[in-house]
């Protein structure tokens, strides 16, 4: 009788090491590995860390813009900038457009769900896996964020490769790799999301405390799990 070729093991998670650069790229060679295809690469395109260390580390992979319809000007040309430099395989995900066009006015959470989350949920359907920038270094909120866990929320693995990276460590790999900054980098934008909701910071600030700037919204509902 014939048999059943016995299923490969899979591979142990990987552990961070001291060496976040080198863990960044093992863990997304890790998930090509383990889950291929099922990989949901998004980039908000704030800089090109993480779309440079994907596109290189797994050549051809699908990198997803989730396009809210307030994305700055800039964002969407630097976007297209870096597809056209590093021949990005780029998905861009738009929410519905019948969507009230001032709800970010009175209702910033509201907001947020119907153009970041819902997009995000119709680009992860049928995924796997969903690798994301978050930083530890971003606020006290992702501090102890891992390298790799499980998004119950959505039912993905989900892997922040840069979660241990400083701003030396990002400002280091912009240099060794000559990556342009966003164009609104050197206007005080230092954390950069929809053109409402994103302000230019002082020097010394928080580069988050641009972001829903008078308010104490620190997220937009994406990074919860």
């Amino acid at each position: 009788m014939p048999t059943t070729p016995p299923l490969r093991p899979l591979p142990p998670r990987p552990v961070e090491t001291d060496d976040p650069i080198a863990d960044a790229r093992a863990v997304l060679l890790w998930a090509d590995d383990v889950m291929g295809s099922g990989i949901c690469v998004t980039a908000s395109f704030g800089d090109a860390t993480l779309v440079h260390l994907a596109a290189t580390t797994l050549p051809g992979v699908e990198i997803t813009l989730l396009d809210t319809g307030y994305l700055f000007a800039e964002t969407e040309w630097f976007a297209h900038d870096l597809r056209a430099r590093f021949d990005l395989n780029l998905r861009v995900v738009r929410p519905d457009p019948d969507l009230d066009g001032d709800e970010w006015r009175t209702d910033t959470d509201a907001c947020c769900r119907a153009r970041k989350v819902e997009p995000l949920e119709r680009a992860l359907a049928g995924r796997s896996a969903w690798v994301a920038g978050v930083r530890r270094e971003d606020s006290p909120a992702r501090r102890r964020t891992p390298i790799v866990h499980d998004d119950l929320l959505r039912g993905v693995v989900k892997i922040n490769p840069l979660v241990a990276w400083s701003d030396d460590d990002v400002a280091a790999y912009a240099r060794d790799h000559d990556l342009d900054e966003h164009p609104l980098t050197d206007r005080g934008y230092l954390s950069i999301g929809c053109w409402p909701c994103s302000r230019p910071v002082a020097d010394g600030d928080d580069p988050r405390s641009g972001r829903w700037a008078g308010t104490d919204k620190t997220e937009c509902g994406l990074h919860v799990s």
